[in-house]
């Protein structure tokens, strides 16, 4: 069967949120821009739509895969965050970290991160993807628009390979003038431990981020 090529549409069309929630509401992986990187985008409680997000990513399925929210109080809906104030999250968020939290039973698709009950949980600081996520009203799994192991993508043109495998690319040009040192991603940090934070990985802005959590009392579990 031939494969049929990816729309390709700019981010600030006056309907590219509307049209990306649509495809999102459909079962479809898409490609976002956020505000770290490109990322591979699906709706995280269809089944369906995991499935081929792993496909296309090649990817292991012991290795989790983020969800992207659109409001702290949706933090708090699909991630256990009730030891978490308020006035963290919200100077942890919208920004580059992923926040790793024990997951609620709303988020019941067995697809998602299957090896772990924990999820990580994202609010870009990127107006686009939000207003997605906001449309849709459900979280939307995210990871970054690659084939595993290889770099994370500032602009569509690194990831044209696969394009045939999406429904849709969603263009908002060239990411952070495409320095290479923006290629980590956001940072990931373990919440889910009462007054403490594990470091998963180190991405933008990692040193304002453990200052935050310093400054909020938090201790390294290292």
């Amino acid at each position: 069967m031939k494969l049929k090529m990816a729309s390709i549409i700019p981010s600030d069309d006056s309907k590219a949120c509307l049209l990306a929630a649509q495809y999102l509401a459909k079962g479809k992986v898409i490609a976002v821009p956020t505000d770290t990187i490109y990322g591979l985008a699906c709706s995280a409680n269809c089944r369906e739509a995991i499935k081929t997000l792993y496909a296309i990513k090649g990817r292991d399925s012991a290795k989790p895969v983020a969800i992207c929210v659109s409001s702290i109080a949706d933090v708090r809906k699909w991630g256990e965050a009730r030891h978490l104030s308020d006035n963290l999250l919200q100077q942890l968020l919208p920004g580059p970290v992923t926040i790793v939290l024990e997951r609620t039973k709303l988020l019941d698709n067995p697809y998602l991160n299957p090896m772990t009950a924990k999820i990580g949980i994202r609010i870009p600081n990127c107006m686009f993807i939000n207003s997605v996520t906001k449309t849709l009203d459900m979280p939307v799994a995210l990871t970054s628009a690659n084939s595993s192991n290889e770099p994370s993508s500032l602009s569509i043109n690194e990831f044209n390979h696969l394009f045939f495998h999406l429904a849709a690319v969603f263009d908002g040009g060239v990411l952070h003038q495409g320095l290479d040192k923006n290629r980590s991603g956001s940072t990931v940090v373990d919440l889910s431990n009462i007054g403490y934070y594990n470091i998963i990985r180190k991405g933008i802005s990692y040193e304002n981020i453990v200052q935050t959590l310093h400054d909020n009392g938090l201790k390294s579990v290292s």
